[in-house]
């Protein structure tokens, strides 16, 4: 194994200093176009924001370290990226449905304390995905939710029921949610699954909501802890 070959092959230390030079020009074209686009965090980027940074990341890497490839073709291509951004914000600005292709619209994970099922597939999240952004916000049950948005730019948005409307709920930290064994009388019971509340006779009862039998997890109606 030649580990010249590997490493250096037939760089030239002339070639080496360009490598240099060229990316320092590009990465600082990188930050000058990404602040004039008034990029946020990295975590709130839309899907057509994050295909501007992917475009841009792709367009900067080969004039790096390509030699034959000149500065001025990435130069345009980015100035052509930048351009399309700002045309398609201004449609977006301009019609809503161009907006609505172009960002798509918010998903409802939760409603009045309980999962919305068809949406919950549509947003491709695990239960364990959004219980985990809920309880980052102090959330203990879906009883103290009264709507859970899954954004466009993958932030999860939740507006709480005021403490004297808080419900009996769906417990979402990992010891209390789980299914019963033993069935209590006059005690609610949330379904596992969609978070219905209501009383049971039998641990394997089907859900009058969602129609599976999936378990049942003792439902909590605590307050929220400010």
């Amino acid at each position: 194994m030649d580990w010249i070959s590997i490493f250096i092959y037939d760089t030239t230390w002339a070639f080496a200093a360009e490598i240099v030079i060229r990316t320092t020009i590009m990465f600082c074209l990188i930050i000058l176009l990404l602040r004039s686009t008034g990029k946020r965090g990295i975590r709130q980027l839309s899907i057509f924001e994050l295909t501007i940074i992917l475009a841009l990341g792709s367009i900067a890497g080969d004039p790096m370290f390509t030699e034959d490839l000149p500065l001025i073709q990435a130069v345009l291509i980015m100035s052509l990226v930048l351009f399309l951004y700002r045309l398609f914000t201004w449609f977006s600005t301009k019609h809503k449905l161009f907006e609505l292709l172009l960002e798509g619209k918010p998903t409802y994970i939760v409603e009045n304390g309980m999962l919305i099922m068809e949406d919950v597939k549509k947003g491709k999240m695990s239960h364990d995905e959004f219980f985990s952004e809920m309880r980052q916000q102090g959330v203990r049950h879906l009883g103290q939710v009264e709507v859970g948005l899954l954004e466009t730019d993958g932030e999860f948005s939740v507006l709480l029921f005021p403490h004297e409307d808080t419900q009996y709920g769906l417990p979402i930290f990992p010891k209390e949610f789980q299914a019963t064994k033993a069935i209590k009388d006059g005690q609610l019971y949330a379904c596992v699954h969609c978070g219905y509340v209501e009383c049971i006779s039998a641990p394997n009862e089907e859900c009058n909501r969602c129609h599976l039998s999936r378990g049942w997890a003792k439902a909590l109606n605590n307050k929220i802890v400010n």
